[in-house]
């Protein structure tokens, strides 16, 4: 028999997942928590809210019970909102057993106190479960259309990550593996925000030279607050980190990037997120990262100021001449 997945959220990037573990071959059951988006997906056979235009496979099967979808198979893999990630894991907990194993593809901090989604797994469920984090460059559009791309699962246990990797990869779709489960999440929470501050320049009308050095300072913030964290420097040159960067920072495919652009522009906020119309993890990001930096007494310039723009209604012109007017300093 083929593997089986239960993919929690179905949102552009869970339904992308979906379509990939089914056209890899894996039975794939997909879980959203609207009766009414739900029963429009099985009856379109397409996610037309955030994916129009992309078949389901046979193979992917939809459902709003979240006690069907945990019963389905004993591999979740959760896509959902980070704000909404520890309530999942509350939701799922009575149905869960010895058996399950939890990996996800949310990039983000806990909101509540800035930890680490492993932990919240850990402090939810079992410290004992098998867990996984998936991340890396990737847009939701082009790995459901099928377009080259590679990512990274990260895990402690290495036969739970060779597990993922071999249901969802295929000819198109590369999986790297790392036990640095640390290194890839800081890596995909923290370039959400660096990507609002590459679209204010933007927004802003600053060249590419501005961008370029925004991105690569950017990189070296992750790499001071992931390394503190307890994360591999090698991962942040890796997919996850970098890779993940420059994706985010450079397409207009990212709702991060171009809140941004939006911002530099002078729009309003709470306008151009109704625009965007889905979550832009970059915002509680940046605030959470912005904490965690104060915390742990790291300098992160960048992640500073954007959360002074997002939070403090700073100009975004003030707040890049903020950095430009910081004291001169050794590249390392």
């Amino acid at each position: 028999m083929n593997p089986s997945i239960s993919v929690l959220g179905a949102g552009s990037w869970g339904t992308a997942l979906a379509i990939q573990a089914a056209r890899s071959g894996c039975r794939t059951l997909l879980w959203g928590h609207s009766p009414e988006h739900m029963a429009a997906l099985s009856l379109a056979r397409e996610n037309a809210h955030y994916l129009p235009g992309l078949a389901f496979p046979e193979n992917l099967a939809t459902t709003d019970s979240l006690e069907e979808a945990v019963n389905f198979s004993s591999l979740i893999l959760i896509s959902v909102p980070s704000h909404a990630f520890g309530d999942t894991l509350k939701k799922i907990k009575p149905f869960i057993n010895n058996e399950t194993e939890i990996a996800w593809a949310t990039k983000g901090f806990n909101p509540d106190d800035g930890a680490l989604l492993n932990k919240i797994v850990e402090q939810t469920l079992s410290e004992d479960i098998h867990t996984a984090v998936l991340s890396g460059p990737t847009f939701a559009k082009e790995v459901a259309t099928g377009l080259p791309t590679a990512i990274t699962i990260a895990s402690a246990t290495p036969e739970f990550s060779e597990k993922i990797a071999n249901i969802l990869h295929n000819h198109c779709f590369r999986v790297y593996t790392s036990s640095d489960i640390v290194g890839v999440q800081v890596g995909g929470a923290v370039k959400n925000a660096l990507a609002i501050a590459a679209g204010i320049a933007d927004g802003l009308g600053y060249g590419a030279n501005t961008r370029s050095a925004l991105i690569t300072r950017g990189l070296q913030e992750i790499m001071r607050l992931g390394t503190k964290l307890g994360g591999q420097t090698d991962t942040f040159m890796g997919l996850a980190g970098l890779g993940d960067l420059i994706l985010t920072c450079t397409d207009n495919q990212s709702r991060n990037r171009r809140l941004g652009i939006a911002l530099g522009e002078g729009k309003d906020q709470e306008i151009a997120l109704k625009y965007i119309g889905q979550e832009v993890e970059g915002i509680s990001a940046a605030k959470e990262a912005y904490l965690l930096a104060l915390k742990h007494n790291i300098e992160m310039p960048i992640i500073e100021q954007t959360y002074k723009v997002l939070y403090q209604n700073l100009a975004p012109r003030t707040a890049v001449q903020n950095l430009l007017a910081r004291d001169q300093k050794a590249e390392y």
